[in-house]
């Protein structure tokens, strides 16, 4: 994963001056959460880029070595247990180039946020927390922590909101708690808020997220933002 991953983005109505990198789930693409954007209801006076990066298209061992978009491969039904930990690094060094990448078009790292859902959060998980500068937030979206991750300085006390569906046949909450409680032994404190949903979003969901982002990137607000 050498070159940047292919991306769909929305730009704001004004120049960009935050990005929120947002990673899909297993087998779906860029496009899964493009839709929820408007959604979001963000400020006016907060133009903010959102990238939607596609997985690579890799086999996968549990559904029988088929080919689909992932981040890395599942090797077990245990996915907690038994984790492809080079492809979830590899993966968030593709994420780093990202974010190098909103640097370079002139967003500051504390003003890009990390966002995933499912397998997209778990390797939300490892960029974020282990990236070198510091960064506006993580969310995470009904997904776990797939291997442990030694916090960088910089991001030691990152914001972080994890959402999680209290009927998840796919990933069960109790990994989304155990995130939590990884996160908070760590020194984070970290908004958990649980939906009576399965493994998706629903509106309400949303609209919490909408609001999370808002009082991040307000709060990191520079002078001539």
């Amino acid at each position: 994963m050498s070159d940047l991953l292919r991306c769909v983005e929305i730009e704001p109505s004004a120049q960009a001056t935050a990005s929120v990198i947002w990673l899909h789930g297993l087998g779906a693409s860029g496009h899964d959460f493009e839709p929820i954007v408007p959604e979001l209801q963000l400020p006016a006076d907060l133009p903010v880029r959102f990238v939607f990066p596609h997985a690579p298209q890799i086999p996968v061992t549990v559904n029988g070595g088929m080919v689909m978009p992932a981040w890395y491969d599942i090797l077990a039904m245990d996915i907690d247990r038994k984790v492809d930990e080079a492809g979830v690094l590899a993966s968030a060094d593709a994420v780093d180039a990202l974010i190098e990448r909103e640097i370079a078009r002139g967003i500051p790292s504390e003003r890009i946020i990390i966002a995933g859902f499912s397998q997209g959060g778990a390797v939300a998980y490892q960029a974020a927390l282990r990236q070198p500068k510091p960064l506006a937030g993580l969310l995470a979206l009904s997904t776990y922590m797939a291997m442990p991750v030694t916090p960088s300085e910089a991001n030691a006390k990152l914001p972080v909101m994890i959402c999680h569906g209290s009927m998840d046949p796919m990933v069960p909450e109790q990994l989304g708690q155990r995130a939590a409680a990884t996160l908070t032994e760590l020194g984070y404190t970290p908004q958990y808020r649980s939906y009576p949903m399965e493994h998706m979003v629903c509106l309400e969901q949303i609209r919490d997220i909408g609001k999370w982002l808002t009082e991040c990137l307000m709060e990191c607000q520079t002078p001539d933002a």
